[in-house]
């Protein structure tokens, strides 16, 4: 028979390693020898044996000072005041289930702390709100309608009959999962009885069954600043749905979408908006009035001979940028009109008109010579 390998030379650690180390070397051990992932290594389960009879020795303090001064001996012969058996025969059950929640606590939900904690936080919410542009200038209050989860007023959360307390599950003893062994590998799973809350109810409340919450419609007075856009989104703290059995609520997120408007367009903090003017004022040259978004009126000057496309900027009648940093601007951008329905007066003077006025387009001239250019070149 081979004789048994050194402990701490089967861990991998020195022999005055701290239980922490100890622990650690044992961690990167088994995740190296499990059967699982060596299943083409017939030594493997011999090994992962031998890791775990190692480590149940040394992670004891009574045992391992037994084992540094005698060492396998001090488990033999019924040297170590009885617990050389367990040593000796490796309780990998005890062993393994130590380190169970280091190596697959979190696959497993240990960070949501299991069924100690009976209270669960509520779910996180989303409203979409639509707003006209007015309101996103100026900012606006509204008041708008949840349908959600709020804590049971009759239990007051609790989730049970006359404000009596849950009592601990006789299933998993609070601890709100089980364990099962599997030949060498421990499964942990949701306890069936509370279903993973660690405690049980015995006399549900009558109006939310036992959850500790109900459903109902709320109003929320919602304040939106100025210059919120399209996907700007709002959280509000703790006004999501309520937690089950008194825990915390969840948070509720509004998101905003901006109307379009009949007059303005919006890019960013600016706005764009398109003016039609006549042809003899943009020929002669004149004013024409504007709205602004804050609901006053604006002149702007049109130059002589403007064409349709030219752009002017009116300084700081945009949009708020959202939280403070200014006010974008309004770009007005002339649009020259082509009378319709002419009188056979109009008609006559525009065509007098017309043929006075061949040499003042120069933008007309100027394509018609590039025109005759290229048929002569096509000619030739």
């Amino acid at each position: 028979m081979m004789a048994k390998r050194d402990f701490y030379e089967v861990l991998g650690a020195t022999k005055g390693a701290s239980a922490e180390d100890l622990k650690k070397a044992y961690r990167a051990k088994a995740k190296e020898l499990h059967p699982d992932r060596n299943s083409d290594n017939p030594n493997a389960e011999a090994q992962f044996k031998e890791i775990n009879e190692a480590y149940d020795v040394l992670k004891d303090a009574d045992k391992k000072a037994a084992y540094d001064r005698y060492g396998h001996a001090a488990f033999e012969g019924g040297m170590g005041g009885g617990g050389g058996q367990r040593g000796g025969n490796g309780d990998f059950a005890s062993a393994f289930s130590d380190v169970f929640e280091d190596l697959f606590g979190d696959f497993m939900g240990r960070g949501g702390g299991g069924g100690r904690n009976r209270a669960q936080r509520g779910s996180d919410l989303r409203y979409n709100l639509r707003v006209n542009l007015e309101e996103s200038f100026r900012g606006v209050q509204k008041t708008i309608s949840i349908p959600s989860s709020v804590t049971c007023d009759t239990c007051r959360g609790t989730g049970a009959e006359g404000g009596s307390e849950p009592v601990t599950c006789p299933t998993c003893s609070g601890m709100g999962k089980v364990r099962a062994q599997q030949g060498f590998f421990t499964v942990e799973r949701a306890c069936p009885t509370c279903h993973g809350q660690g405690q049980i109810v015995k006399n549900p409340c009558k109006v939310c069954a036992g959850a500790g919450r109900i459903e109902r419609e709320r109003s929320l007075s919602v304040n939106i600043p100025a210059g919120v856009e399209t996907g700007t989104r709002i959280r509000l703290a703790s006004e999501g749905e309520a937690g089950m059995r008194g825990g915390p609520s969840g948070d509720l997120y509004i998101f905003i979408e901006v109307k379009d408007h009949p007059i303005f367009q919006r890019d960013g903090v600016n706005l764009f908006c398109r003016v039609p003017v006549s042809i003899a004022t943009a020929a002669l040259g004149g004013e024409v009035e504007v709205p602004t978004i804050d609901g006053g009126k604006s002149r702007v000057k049109v130059p002589a001979g403007a064409q349709t496309g030219k752009q002017m900027r009116l300084r700081a009648k945009g949009m708020p940028a959202l939280r403070g940093g200014g006010t974008g601007d309004m770009l007005i951008e002339l649009a020259v009109e082509t009378p319709v329905n002419l009188t056979s007066r109009q008609r006559e003077i525009l065509r007098e008109f017309e043929a006075l006025s061949a040499e003042n387009n120069p933008e007309g001239s100027s394509f018609f010579t590039k025109v005759k250019g290229f048929w002569d070149g096509m000619k030739g």
